[in-house]
């Protein structure tokens, strides 16, 4: 049996549905089962990732967890999943923990996950992916408006990635064979904002244009959605250069035996999402 964190996430929701088509018994926690609806043969329980005393129903039977990072006291959650028979743990983290930069929020918390899945003492296997492509559905509410897209970071390129490749990647990894291994995680190609607006304009048949916005401008977007503390992390990442997302890497194909799906394939995919 396998426990799906964050089982109504972007990843988390991928993973369900790939564990569901193999036929693999698992459960998804999540906050309210009532309002919850699974695949079939995933069961849905309920628990608070900030608190591990409330996922000992959750974990009973369990040999393998699929972990979100950040949560507070993730090494009780391990050494309580430890005692409940659970052996193994995929923890969804991101390239910001290698920087191991503990004045940048985000590079502290996947850090402090990190740490916590290496200490402890089940077998692990870390996945770090790159940009979600989904995170091109943020773009919804200016598509809707008219065809100018406001981009951040317009010359930043990133080697995106599926988030059903990394669902893909974590059920290989949640039966074994890539024990101990932080395993990176890219798209097949590098593209800037504006590349990914090319390839939804010929999909929706639109005249899209991508207007690239300054440093400042980004800041302010930022500002208006998140805490500062997040602003400044992504600003150090994207602005002063300090996260490198266009190194590309064969691991989607190494793991799942396929090329990892490309920007074309995600959107063509998901074009209903963007219909107006």
């Amino acid at each position: 049996m396998i426990l799906v964190t964050g089982a109504t996430g972007t990843i988390g929701g991928e993973l369900v549905t790939a564990l569901s088509a193999a036929g693999t018994p698992a459960r998804g926690l999540v906050r309210n089962p009532a309002k919850a609806t699974m695949p079939p043969g995933i069961d849905a329980v309920t628990g608070d990732l900030n608190r591990p005393e409330s996922l000992a129903e959750a974990l009973d039977g369990v040999h393998a967890l699929f972990l979100l990072p950040g949560y507070d006291n993730q090494a009780e959650l391990l050494d309580l999943a430890k005692k409940a028979g659970l052996h193994r743990v995929v923890l969804l983290s991101s390239p910001a923990a290698a920087l191991e930069d503990m004045d940048n929020a985000v590079s502290r918390y996947m850090t402090l996950s990190e740490r916590a899945v290496r200490e402890s003492d089940l077998t692990w296997t870390i996945l770090r992916p790159r940009t979600f492509m989904s995170n091109a559905l943020r773009w919804l509410p200016q598509l809707a408006d008219g065809d100018e897209v406001r981009v951040q970071f317009p010359d930043v390129r990133v080697g995106a990635i599926d988030p059903a490749d990394i669902a893909a990647v974590a059920a290989q990894a949640l039966e074994g064979g890539f024990d101990g291994r932080v395993l990176e995680l890219t798209g097949p190609y590098a593209l800037r904002p504006a590349d990914q607006i090319a390839v939804l304009a010929e999909v929706l048949d639109r005249p899209l244009v991508a207007r690239g916005l300054s440093t400042e401008e980004t800041k302010a977007e930022l500002a208006a959605a998140m805490p500062q503390h997040y602003v400044d992390a992504f600003l150090s990442f994207f602005a002063d250069g300090t996260l490198d997302e266009a190194t590309l890497h064969p691991t989607v194909r190494e793991v799942t035996g396929r090329g990892p799906h490309t920007f074309d394939q995600w959107a063509r995919t998901h074009a209903a999402a963007f219909a107006r």
